[in-house]
């Protein structure tokens, strides 16, 4: 990424031994978790947290376990001169607009997935990081987790797993997409400024299943399952095969049981194509209950197959290659994403995600949601090349 001269981007870097001192926009269920992996990586120092709820605000400064300034407004915390880089972790309409602010600031990012809630705030996303120089993260941390690593070095690095050109990729039954509102939440806190969470969207009155359940809504969350879920997958997909922009998409889906206001499908099923001459299918679905929601990554090579969740992995050879025997391993942890970002601040070498990838990964998502939207092959655009 280039070096910005602009004077924002003339703040302190952090040295290999400094403390990087951070800041984090959206402190709800994930931003929290984030602030627990940073904490865990070590080497910070907590200075301010902003979320649009003084509740969430409260509960970030109790994990920060240090003084730290409370904002309701994230461009007051962004005009401090003593912060080196922001989580943002706000709904995913805000992404785009809160990174773009901050790399302008002077401040590394680690952002949420998807990076984007339109296909046409990737390009934005990264002039403002080629222009800044700043050091970003997207967080689809299944690139630094150990197992992923050590699966793409056995089996796509070595040519171990042949030629592919077909991945089933499945998330099913994810309890967190069917988030009820809790009780006492149809008024809204006193605290929470619910035009602040609205942001650049139009202003509509309080709506709480937005607020706890954005996964069913196109205007909170890119899609549901395929900007929440599909994002994940698609992005070990691109790493694993050096792939970035797709040839076309299809989907197909419906409400088939949740009528309960969303618009988002609670069923989906699609596929993405692309010029190496591959198909990438996702399957997902909200009315599997089961105790345990079944995920997998299927990569079918001319010389394995490969299956890869965060739990672990499974490579069986083909008849060809019988002779190397079925290969195992377990998981490993999801916190070194963010230690990787940490560490890149330090160093200001390239992040394991950076904004090209994550663009590209989130552009994947936006072809399927708009192949189920438009009931219609959505092909690429040449305006969605960064």
């Amino acid at each position: 990424m280039a070096g910005g001269a602009t004077a924002a981007s003339a703040l302190r870097v952090a040295g290999a031994n400094d403390r990087v001192r951070l800041g984090i926009i959206g402190t709800g269920g994930r931003g929290s978790y984030l602030m627990r992996a940073a904490n865990q990586a070590g080497g910070i120092q907590w200075v301010a947290v902003c979320d649009a709820w003084d509740k969430r605000r409260e509960q970030a400064s109790g994990i920060a376990a240090a003084p730290v300034e409370r904002y309701a407004d994230y461009r007051k915390l962004l005009e401090r001169q003593d912060i080196d880089g922001v989580i943002v972790a706000t709904l995913d309409h805000l992404h785009a607009p809160v990174t773009i602010a901050a790399c302008r600031a002077g401040k590394d990012v680690y952002v949420e997935k998807p990076m984007t809630s339109l296909p046409e705030q990737g390009r934005g996303m990264v002039a403002a990081v080629r222009e800044t120089g700043r050091i970003v993260q997207v967080g689809t941390q299944q690139r630094s987790m150990a197992h992923f690593v050590e699966a793409k070095q056995r089996f796509f690095d070595s040519g171990m797993i042949g030629k592919v050109h077909t991945v089933r990729t499945i998330w099913n039954g994810n309890s967190g997409y069917l988030t009820p509102v809790p009780a006492g939440m149809e008024r809204k806190p006193e605290g929470l400024d619910w035009d602040a969470c609205l942001g650049w969207l139009p202003k509509i009155p309080w709506d709480p299943k937005r607020y706890f359940n954005r996964f069913a809504y196109w205007d909170f969350a890119t899609g549901g399952q395929t900007g929440g879920l599909f994002v994940h997958w698609v992005d070990v997909v691109h790493w694993y095969l050096g792939l970035h922009a797709p040839l076309s998409a299809v989907a197909l889906g419906g409400i088939y049981q949740y009528d309960d206001g969303r618009d988002t499908p609670d069923n989906i099923g699609g596929v993405v194509d692309y010029p190496q001459g591959l198909n990438v299918s996702f399957e997902a679905t909200l009315t599997d209950r089961t105790a345990r929601e079944t995920t997998d990554i299927h990569f079918i090579g001319r010389g394995g197959r490969l299956s890869i969740t965060r739990g672990g992995y499974l490579f069986v050879p083909s008849r060809d290659n019988a002779q190397s025997g079925e290969v195992r391993s377990k998981g490993s942890p999801e916190e070194a994403h963010m230690a990787n970002w940490l560490a890149c601040v330090r160093s200001r070498q390239r992040p394991n995600c950076d904004v090209v990838e994550g663009h590209y990964s989130a552009m994947s998502c936006h072809m399927l949601n708009a192949a189920y939207r438009q009931k219609t092959r959505v092909t690429w655009r040449q305006e969605w090349d960064v």
